[in-house]
């Protein structure tokens, strides 16, 4: 007997659906016997078939079962029988039963790629998401740096100014820097011990110029890292202080709350 021809004569898929005679099923199952090949090809479109089915199944409305049994008690049609000759043929049970394979199988088929390509979707939108998620990541990363190349050109730049702001008796373990260009009037400041305040109060930044505090702006010990551009001021500065005062600064320093202060170097 030719195996592949068997197989591909459609009468498994016959079996499988019970479109067979005793005498063909017989048949069947004398051979599946007989080659382990048949049995696993029977198998495998069982497994095709019971697939298929459960994914296409449809849960009737808890209406139709009774709708249904009502009509069967209330009456009982009658139905003509139609007895088919026992000396038909059997090829159109075989083309039938594998014309219904090939549905269930492309049907299944049809099935798995959707849910491959709705699984290709999610992923190709969380693979955009990781994208976007490590651009701003680099873009974060990039503005870091070039803050940090800015702040470092400054310290370095000898047309700063570099004056050394130290605790007073009210903050003795404080500690700030003033970077100050005479030329272009440019203030930075770099925090190094500052205590956090309560949230009605900043600190404010006072150059001494010609005996008169002139406001440098204020800001908050919570500033993240790196050099803080405060107010531009004027020539002559001789020294720096930094005073709490309440939020958003004073038009002139309360010298109690001073926190720090240092000198200008001449020259």
């Amino acid at each position: 007997m030719n195996i592949h021809e068997y197989i591909s004569s459609g009468i498994l898929e016959a079996y499988a659906l019970g479109e067979l005679s005793e005498q063909e099923r017989g048949e069947v199952e004398h051979h599946l016997a007989s080659h382990p090949e048949l049995r696993t090809e029977l198998d495998q479109i069982e497994q095709v078939q019971e697939k298929l089915l459960q994914r296409i199944a449809v849960q009737p409305r808890d209406t139709v079962k009774t709708q249904l049994f009502a009509r069967i008690d209330g009456q009982a049609p009658a139905g003509k029988v139609v007895s088919m000759p026992s000396s038909e043929p059997t090829i159109w049970k075989l083309a039938a039963a594998a014309s219904v394979t090939v549905a269930l199988v492309t049907s299944y088929l049809a099935y798995n790629y959707y849910d491959k390509w709705k699984n290709t979707q999610g992923e190709l939108t969380e693979l955009i998401a990781q994208n976007e998620r490590v651009a701003s990541d680099y873009n974060q990363v990039n503005q870091r740096l070039d803050k940090i190349e800015s702040d470092i050109h400054i310290i370095h730049n000898p047309a700063f100014k570099r004056v050394a702001l130290k605790g007073t008796p009210n903050a003795p373990a404080s500690l700030a820097y003033v970077y100050w260009n005479e030329d272009t009037r440019e203030v930075y400041l770099s925090l190094q011990e500052m205590k956090q305040l309560a949230q009605e109060n900043q600190y404010q930044l006072w150059a001494i110029i010609d005996g008169k505090p002139v406001d440098a702006g204020v800001f908050d010990a919570g500033t993240p890292g790196g050099l803080l551009k405060m107010k531009e001021i004027g020539t002559g500065a001789t020294l720096f202080a930094v005073t709490v005062e309440p939020r958003g600064g004073q038009p002139a320093p309360t010298l109690e709350t001073m926190q720090v202060a240092g000198p200008v170097e001449k020259g």
